[in-house]
């Protein structure tokens, strides 16, 4: 009989050469079980997406409760459809006047996507400036605005058009103009390894948008759902911006990104052309009910008000350690800086080994990164620190 690997093998499109390859029959609070029963301490949320943990029994609820409604019915934005307004509302309430018109879509790419055509439909502009380092997702258009040559190159032409700018050289700023129809930055850089945007920088950036009349748009696909310790990062900073990005944590395990703006920059998507952008599964109903019941837990827990203290005892516990050269972090999100690339696979291989998950990172390979559901408890820290020490005591 054909195993379940080999089926994954041979008919499952492989995005890399060595795939991690547990095959999970299940997955609970901060836990995931392989087909043995082998439990794997999950400390990446599935790259961010899994902040109120894997199948919280509020969103499972709520999943089940929808199904037996409707599941997808019409092309997004033609049906009155109650998860979506539900959602969409509760979003907008934690939000500032200025971003209460959602779109959603069905990722974080698409989210992308969705935002740049709005940014140069509203300004009637074409150029885009993004940061170097930035990673905003695999279609053609968020990679354009991607900041890393390597993962680019192959897939050549892509949008023209694109300046780069550095995180923090408030001198860079000078290349927007009032030619550029956008800015596309995280405020926290994911995939470079956390990198973190000064406030001063961020509101210089927010200053010469305004100068310029140029839309600033936030990727927070990985900072957004409390991950940093607020609902959103750009509360810490007091700078707003013109779009919001949401996606992977939003949907509490469901599929879901969402680009959010003003009514009046929305607006222009409805006209000239009519349908200027389309979606057909955005919004699907299940996920919104999903996204709905996440942002009751998060809120209702208050899960953003202990990420601070929970990020503190990571970084007690492991930042001593003469294997770590240095913590970059952001809430629960962090990256443990090494040495080298091989001493990031050493580490990540010999703690999945001891059941403990870890990943890296696409721009940093010398960093571990760890991003675990906020719901994790104190013990469960010290208890997956207890075996990342042990790991790292045995490095070469």
């Amino acid at each position: 009989m054909i195993s379940q690997r080999q089926l994954f093998l041979t008919y499952l499109a492989q995005t890399s050469p060595s795939p991690i390859g547990i095959e999970i029959e299940r997955a609970e609070g901060i836990y995931l079980y392989d087909t043995t029963g082998k439990r794997f301490t999950d400390l990446i949320s599935g790259i961010s997406v899994s902040n109120t943990g894997h199948c919280h029994p509020r969103i499972v609820a709520s999943i089940k409760k929808q199904t037996e409604k409707y599941l997808h019915l019409m092309v997004y934005g033609e049906l009155i459809q109650s998860p979506q307004v539900q959602f969409a509302s509760a979003l907008a309430e934690l939000l500032p006047p200025n971003l209460q018109s959602v779109y959603f879509v069905n990722s974080g790419s698409e989210a992308v996507e969705g935002a740049l055509k709005l940014a140069k439909r509203f300004t009637g502009r074409s150029e885009i400036v993004a940061l170097r380092n930035a990673y905003h997702g695999s279609s053609h258009g968020s990679m354009s605005v991607m900041g890393n040559e390597y993962f680019k190159n192959a897939f050549r032409p892509l949008l023209p058009g694109i300046k780069f700018i550095s995180l923090n050289d408030e001198n860079e700023l000078k290349n927007i103009s009032t030619r550029t129809a956008c800015v596309i930055i995280e405020p926290v850089q994911g995939e470079a390894g956390i990198r973190i945007s000064g406030t001063a920088y961020l509101k210089a950036l927010r200053k010469r948008c305004n100068e310029t009349e140029t839309l600033l748009i936030f990727d927070e696909i990985q900072s957004g759902m409390g991950r940093t310790g607020s609902m959103f990062v750009f509360e810490q900073y007091g700078v707003i911006p013109d779009i919001l990005l949401l996606a992977k944590g939003v949907g509490g395990g469901m599929p879901l990104g969402a680009f959010i703006s003003s009514n009046e920059i929305m607006h222009s998507l409805s006209f000239n052309p009519v349908l200027g952008h389309i979606t057909t599964f955005g919004g699907h109903p299940v996920s919104c009910a999903a996204a709905l019941a996440n942002l009751q837990v998060i809120r209702e827990e208050e899960l953003t008000k202990i990420v601070i203290t929970k990020e503190k005892l990571f970084r007690a516990l492991l930042e001593n350690h003469p294997k770590i050269r240095e913590i970059r972090s952001k809430g629960l999100w962090m990256a443990l800086q090494m040495n080298n690339y091989l001493q990031v696979k050493q580490l990540i291989d010999n703690c999945i080994e001891k059941g403990v998950l870890l990943d890296w990172f696409l721009f940093c390979d010398n960093a571990v990164r760890i991003a675990p559901p906020l719901i994790i408890t104190e013990e469960q820290i010290k208890e997956s620190c207890k075996i990342i020490l042990g790991c790292l005591d045995v490095l070469v």
